[in-house]
């Protein structure tokens, strides 16, 4: 049996959210999807993702703060974690928070699923 290369986004607009879970399912990767903080680290721990990928303007908290977190821990710190921003100035003015990608919203569904993939340990999918 062929391992799936798992993906946790984390994103306060369920559309969004929504969205991505549809793309990157019909791209074979199994995705879960958090709104809030609580959740997505409750998921990191639980469902251990190959890749993350992380809003950076979110409800209470800024999604560069997440992703060093991330960063700083031993067990996930070679997680990729690519952030996601309609806000590309501002994102840049403060810093990458040691991410491994950027991309602006609204993004290309399809440069998203590239970025994803070029970030992605190779293997089997499906």
């Amino acid at each position: 049996m062929k391992v799936k290369r798992k993906i946790l986004v984390l994103d306060d607009d369920r559309y969004i959210l929504d969205v991505l879970d549809e793309a990157l399912t019909y791209e074979e990767f199994e995705v879960k999807t958090a709104m809030d903080i609580k959740s997505f680290f409750s998921l990191m721990t639980e469902y251990q993702p190959n890749l993350v990928l992380i809003d950076y303007l979110l409800q209470g908290i800024n999604g560069g703060e997440v992703c060093h977190q991330i960063k700083s821990e031993n067990q996930t710190r070679e997680v990729p974690v690519i952030m996601m921003s309609a806000y590309p100035r501002v994102f840049e003015s403060l810093g990458t928070y040691g991410c491994d990608e950027f991309i602006a919203k609204p993004f290309d569904l399809y440069a998203l699923i590239d970025k994803v993939k070029s970030h992605m340990p190779l293997g089997h999918a499906g």
